[in-house]
This record gives structure tokens, sequence and C-alpha cells, in this order.
């Protein structure tokens, strides 16, 4: 994660260390200035991302979960390291919104909230670089 400036965090990858990841997400798009509610939504966003690679990315086995984040006058960013099997984004496969029953809405959950989701190369060219890209409050999307 080079170039600009990153606050990185890394935890174990489980559930119950989410809590550190989650505090840094709430902080850092709080002082950039999103509302609330927003907040929350990215904290939602990197939450499923993290729940994401430890049930089907990890599945379970030891492993660890790194979050970067860096702002910039364009927006937020989030980026997800880890070291399971490497995916790509036609690897996720949500479920249908008509199956009406608990879980496995995460990536829906993920692109509705985030304006750019994308996998990056990553240094070693092992596990995943998830980058998730929020705008910054009332700037338009460049297409």
């Amino acid at each position: 994660m080079m170039g600009k400036h990153w606050t990185v965090v890394q935890v174990p990858a489980q559930a119950e260390r989410l809590h550190a990841l989650r505090s840094l997400v709430h902080e850092q798009a709080t002082a950039y200035g999103f509302m609330p509610g927003c907040v929350d939504d990215l904290v939602l966003a990197v939450n499923e991302a993290c729940m994401n690679v430890i049930q089907h990315g990890y599945r379970g086995a030891a492993g660890l979960l790194e979050l970067g984040v860096s702002t910039s006058a364009e927006g937020i960013e989030f980026r997800i390291r880890d070291h399971a099997a490497t995916v790509t984004l036609d690897d996720w496969r949500p479920r249908d919104l008509d199956d009406l029953r608990p879980g496995g809405l995460g990536v829906h959950f993920i692109r509705q909230i985030m304006d750019e989701v994308a996998y990056l190369p990553t240094p070693d060219g092992t596990g995943n670089l998830l980058s998730l890209k929020k705008h910054r409050p009332g700037r338009e999307t460049a297409s």
C-alpha cells in the first residue's frame, strides 16, 4: 500500500477480532466528513467483506486480515488484504434477493454501498487485495 498515506491495522481472521477494523472504518469515515448513516454503511460494507474472507477464503483456518484506509480529495478507500485462495469479482455470486433467509447478502450490501469495488494485484502475487472506494460526499462520479 504505497504512494499515498495509509492507516493500516492487521488482525487474526476471526469474527470476534473484527471490532478493531470496524472501529478504524468508523473513525476514519467520521473524520473525513461522512454523515453518520453513511459511516454506518461503510462499516457494514467493510465488515461484510472481511466476514466473506473469514468464511469463504480462509474457511475457518488460521489467517490474517489487513485493513488499510486512505483518504484523498476524491474520497475514501479501504483495502482488505488476505492470504487466502485467490478470487476475482467473477467469483462473487450473490444470492438471489427473492431467496428470503438469513445471511448471504454481504455482496449485495457491498456493491450497493460502495462506489467502486475491485481486486488489485498483490505485491507477492498471493492472496487477495480488495479495494473498496466511496466518493467524497457531494462528488459526482467520473464515468
